[in-house]
């Protein structure tokens, strides 16, 4: 079993990044380098959260055989027993063999860094440029980092001419190391702690307000109102951008030098306005005959990028538009069918997508009901309550992992515990749960949060490219120094516990971190005490009312603000439903009318084509056999005659002029 664990592991973890970035990206219409360096960001700091409770249970495992080692013991097998004590050290079934732990944690660390600090903020310039060749996107993508870059070797050169001059410091290579792995990892800290305040508190929060049915149906009436008027400010954006293309397409003739440029403008702009700009497009005109101030490639350039941005954001709000309203439609539909006698789940309307066989086989109305009316809300509850004791063992960690004497972090009692005896499976299972969920805390905010427009993730494959390279930059940042936290919350960290014992792979990779003590000792101990000011600030919802006093409406129950924009919702939503049954009702009417005449008009034609073989078998009997040839061809000729006789539609007396034929006539109709 060694290494067997670790391979699963990396193949689970690949699939389930994959199924994420599938979700949230759209493979189909993305640039492939976008997708791959989205997938690499992702796996990789998924990999470190499913690895390092592997590494936690070989390093105890390690300890073991180095404690036997040092004192009197006896080898027995896949064990070693300790002679004084009498204790066995098993080999944990996930035992990874030594020497490939800190070779995979170097590769996998120093990517996700290249990724984050190097490439990532390139390719995120070079996705938003509107440059219309690889070189001209390059060479944007160049200018935008330069500042980006710059600073950074600004900061680099100035601590090294400051290292060689002064001569009390003597760094070498590793201790350079180490202070840039320190650096990077005190500013993925910083921004740590903030999103983990929000999500302990705004996690547990969410799942038991998931309980209440009043109050999730009022939250969607709220977004409808909102997203409306977000889906109206893209649509008169578009608009006004299919305006400007317009007017550079008529202005810029076909051999133009710059035409180019503006066929792949009009590429990107949707499949209506191509239509209505293809047709009012003059023939073959000369250019150089019309003295017209045309567009430079640098404004044709600019309104690329923003026909991208404009046509994202329009097809983003039309699909999470049709979102929203199943939403709104599955909630009214559970708040009715709440009081139902008998039991039976009803929906409104039918599900516009098939539905699968096996799931429609077990989920049958009745376990529908069952669930959505009775079994979810309790559901929720109990995890709710779940998640809220996580949240208080994390803050009371968080608080007192400093303490070693006695030791205070609940999370470090339970791994001790378990050392004593050896339970790797529990040590393991202890270990991922912890990780776990302060990676769902930390993920699930950055998932959640919205800078406007320019970082948004949307599900439905509805995620830009420039919002997909930011969440990777943001995961390799967050991860190392979230790994980093979860082993000083377990003491599993020398220079938390202060003990001389074997470091885990991981923690031999980041080095000591006591060249910069001031870091070591101070900024890693006492800044994640502020995650306990930050939950106290989510609980009281006091960035929403900041945010509330500056204009940006946020769910709020008091407010008057948020009642209008709950009955705007209900209004909006009430419309799309009348809007949606009468489109079935119309649908019903003309199935109803097909099944109806359909068959009456299928009995005429069969009648007319019985007739027809009666007079073809008469004539073949009264004749020889070459006019029986063109009497059959006249009977077919007769029969579509007929046929096209029923087909044709009535014409139509009050238009102001008849033509011969109705059939190509749009007014006779």
């Amino acid at each position: 079993m060694s290494g067997a664990a670790l391979g699963l592991e990396i193949v689970f973890v690949f699939f389930l990044a994959l199924f994420l970035l599938h979700r949230y990206g759209d493979f189909k219409k993305q640039h492939r380098l976008v997708i791959i360096a989205t997938l690499l960001a992702w796996y990789l700091c998924f990999l470190i959260v499913f690895i390092l409770p592997l590494d936690v249970s070989t390093t105890i495992y390690n300890r073991c055989k180095l404690a036997a080692n040092s004192s009197p013991a006896e080898s027995n097998g896949s064990y070693v027993t300790l002679a004084p004590s009498k204790q066995k050290c098993f080999k944990p079934w996930s035992y990874i063999p030594d020497g490939i732990m800190p070779i995979f944690w170097r590769v996998v660390y120093w990517t996700s860094q290249f990724l984050t600090w190097i490439l990532l903020p390139f390719m995120q310039s070079y996705a938003r440029s509107g440059g219309f060749s690889i070189t001209g996107k390059i060479k944007t993508a160049l200018i935008e980092n330069a500042i980006y870059y710059g600073t950074y070797l600004l900061i680099f050169g100035a601590f090294l001419i400051y290292v060689a001059v002064n001569p009390n410091f003597n760094l070498q290579w590793n201790q350079l190391q180490t202070i840039g792995i320190a650096a990077a990892n005190t500013w993925g800290l910083f921004l740590l702690v903030l999103l983990l305040g929000y999500g302990l508190v705004e996690i547990p929060r969410s799942h038991w307000n998931g309980a209440k049915r009043g109050y999730l149906l009022m939250k969607t009436y709220f977004k409808a109102a909102k997203l409306m008027t977000e889906k109206a400010d893209a649509e008169e954006n578009l608009e006004d951008i299919m305006e400007e293309v317009r007017k550079v397409s008529e202005s810029i003739k076909y051999n133009h030098p710059l035409r180019k440029c503006v066929d792949t403008i009009l590429k990107k702009c949707p499949t209506e306005y191509q239509e209505r700009m293809g047709r009012n497009m003059d023939d073959y005109e000369d250019f150089d005959e019309r003295q017209n101030s045309y567009p430079s490639e640098k404004s044709l350039t600019k309104l690329h990028k923003q026909v991208i941005y404009s046509v994202q954001r329009h097809r983003r709000t039309q699909v999470q538009w049709q979102i929203l309203l199943e939403q709104a439609f599955y909630l009214e539909d559970v708040a009715k069918n709440e009081s139902s006698a008998t039991r039976q789940f009803v929906h409104t309307f039918h599900s516009q997508e098939p539905e699968n066989k096996i799931i429609q086989y077990f989920y049958t109305p009745t376990v529908e009901w069952y669930w959505e009316c009775l079994l979810r809300p309790w559901f929720y509850r109990v995890l709710a309550v779940v998640l809220a004791t996580f949240s208080v063992i994390v803050v009371w960690s968080e608080c007192t992992f400093f303490s070693t004497k006695p030791v205070l972090s609940l999370f470090a009692v339970f791994i001790q515990l378990a050392e004593k005896t050896y339970n790797y499976i529990y040590i393991e299972m202890a270990c991922f749960l912890t990780i776990f969920f302060l990676s769902i805390c930390v993920y699930s905010t950055v998932f959640r949060i919205r800078v406007f427009n320019y970082y948004y993730l949307a599900s439905h494959h509805q995620t830009d490219a420039y919002s997909l390279l930011f969440s990777g930059m943001l995961f390799c940042r967050l991860t190392p120094p979230l790994c980093l936290n979860f082993l000083g919350l377990t003491h599993m960290d020398a220079t938390i516990s202060h003990k001389n014992t074997q470091p885990t792979a991981y923690t031999s990779i980041m080095g000591s971190m006591r060249v910069l003590s001031f870091i070591a000792d101070g900024f890693y101990i006492y800044y994640p005490m502020l995650v306990v000011i930050l939950c106290i600030a989510t609980y009281f919802s006091l960035g929403t009312r900041c945010l509330n006093l500056l204009g940006f409406q946020q769910f709020m129950g008091d407010s008057e603000m948020t009642s209008d924009l709950i009955d705007e919702g209900k209004e909006l939503i009430r419309r799309e439903k009348r809007k949606r049954q009468r489109q079935e009702e119309g649908e019903n009417r003309r199935r109803e009318w097909k099944e109806r005449y359909g068959n009456r008009d299928e009995s005429t034609r069969n009648r007319v084509v019985h007739t027809d073989q009666k007079e073809s078998s008469f004539s073949e009997t009264n004749a020889n056999r070459p006019l029986s040839k063109y009497t059959r061809s006249n009977g077919r000729t007769e029969r579509d005659r007929i046929e096209l006789l029923q087909d044709a539609e009535p014409l139509d007396f009050n238009a102001d002029s008849i033509n011969d034929d109705p059939l190509e006539s749009d007014s006779g109709r």
